[in-house]
């Protein structure tokens, strides 16, 4: 008896030693991808379920997520090969095509259609309308990036004139705006969430509008590589839009309230009952692109704001910054 108890807990032994390297095995066959976001926010809910989910391992990829803390980094980032794949909004691949570099960035998923910032008020003003921004000073953010010009295509759309009608700071570094709002500076500040709702739950500012809705559709943010990465490794870049496209699929398929569990990971000290609110805001607001492809309707009208904003002298070549490639074998592959 004593003989086949030692036999079987030989084999039991034997089986977990196999599983765990087995485990271990696929594990180190994961292929690294270091990719870079313009920022962390419940805007890009998608993606983040797509890592908390296992989207990116059923792809045979491992994210190492890094918080770029502005486009202009990002871009930085990848253009010296310190990210594989940079997130962010397109304005950046725009100024980098041209100033004529050869190895430039080049657009192949859109995860976002809507500017994803709102802007905040010292005071809760339910009555409130862009007129009363005359004579105030807005934190909008740095100059040349997508938050800043969509603000300022929103306040001239409401008939107000940055520099004359009302002051917009280009001054204050994105990830410290909001402390910058609390510490006293400007009337108002655009931002994002879950800081907005942060400032709100503290009683230190409070979402008065929606620049996304006020702005309508543009491809607000979206993933880009390298030329040379695009060419010598298409399959990561198709594997990374497939798990993509699989989490803009799983919270199209599920209520709030599961994809508000489902993120939780990545936002571990915001309260649920404000998760699911600002996923349900932004739903809400149509601010996921369901297919991924970037066209070159929108691309155009996020450059008509780049001039509107005199950030831009030159339209870059649609074809050449952007790629629908990779979107499209992912709807083909994956379905709804």
């Amino acid at each position: 008896m004593k003989k086949i108890i030692k036999i079987i807990l030989l084999t039991l032994t034997v089986v977990l030693l196999i599983s765990t390297s087995l485990v271990g095995c696929k594990k180190n066959q994961l292929k690294k991808v270091r990719l870079i976001e313009v920022t962390h926010s419940l805007f890009y809910t998608p993606q983040y379920i797509a890592i908390t989910q296992g989207f990116f391992e059923e792809e045979g990829l491992e994210i190492e997520l890094i918080n770029g803390k502005g486009a202009d980094k990002c871009m930085t980032a990848l253009l010296s090969g310190e990210a594989d794949i940079a997130f962010m909004g397109p304005e950046a691949s725009v100024y980098v095509y041209n100033q004529g570099k050869d190895d430039y960035a080049i657009n192949f998923a859109q995860l976002t259609q809507k500017d994803g910032s709102f802007l905040v008020a010292r005071e809760p003003d339910p009555d409130f309308t862009f007129n009363k921004l005359k004579g105030r000073e807005i934190i909008g953010g740095r100059k040349g990036g997508m938050p800043e010009m969509t603000l300022e295509y929103v306040l001239k759309k409401h008939g107000l004139i940055p520099g004359i009608d009302v002051n917009v700071r280009t001054d204050i570094q994105f990830d410290v705006m909001a402390g910058a709002f609390v510490g006293g500076e400007g009337d108002y500040v655009a931002l994002f969430e879950p800081v907005a709702a942060t400032l709100e739950k503290e009683g230190k500012g409070y979402v008065v509008a929606s620049i996304g809705k006020e702005a309508g559709y543009i491809p607000y943010t979206c993933y880009s590589t390298t030329k040379s990465i695009l060419e010598k490794d298409p399959n990561m870049v198709q594997s990374f839009t497939n798990a993509i496209y699989k989490g803009m699929l799983w919270v199209q398929n599920h209520s709030t309230e599961e994809i508000a569990k489902a993120v939780k990971p990545q936002f571990p000290d915001t309260d649920d009952e404000i998760l699911i609110a600002l996923i349900d805001r932004y739903r809400e607001q149509d601010s996921w692109k369901p297919d991924l492809i970037i066209t070159e309707e929108g691309l155009n009208h996020m450059m008509d704001i780049m001039e509107m904003a005199g950030e831009l002298d030159k339209r870059a070549d649609y074809n050449k910054i952007v790629t629908t490639e990779f979107a499209k074998k992912a709807m083909e592959k994956i379905k709804k």
